[in-house]
């Protein structure tokens, strides 16, 4: 899959969710609720790292751990926002599992999402 196809795919899963947008931030696709926090990080070769990868929150850091531990092919530690508790998912791989990645986005979108949203069934 080309980096635009992962992208774009990337783009439906964070769109679908309520309130959500995309802006560019430090140079990347960045998705946030409306008036709010971000929630979702599109990474393509950052600073020539190579890698492509989408950096979602997780409860902390020891489910950021956690999900590392278990399958460190798919999740690591990113720079910078690694030491917050956000997770590196690699989309750069040959095979990757949407539904995994819609989960981790629609869970990293309910930690940031306002009560209103999650009162009102969020997703």
């Amino acid at each position: 899959m080309t980096t635009e196809a992962t992208l774009a795919r990337v783009r439906d899963v964070c769109l679908a969710l309520p309130e959500a947008r995309e802006k560019l931030s430090h140079g990347m696709p960045a998705f946030h609720i409306d008036k709010g926090k971000m929630f979702a990080y599109f990474w393509n070769d950052h600073h020539g790292d190579g890698v492509t990868a989408l950096i979602v929150k997780t409860s902390g850091q020891e489910e950021q751990e956690t999900l590392i531990e278990i399958d460190p092919d798919c999740y690591y530690r990113p720079p910078y926002f690694g030491p917050s508790g956000w997770v590196g998912m690699r989309l750069d791989r040959d095979e990757i599992d949407w539904d995994r990645v819609s989960d981790r986005v629609a869970i990293s979108w309910e930690l940031v999402a306002p009560a209103r949203l999650l009162e009102a069934g969020g997703r």
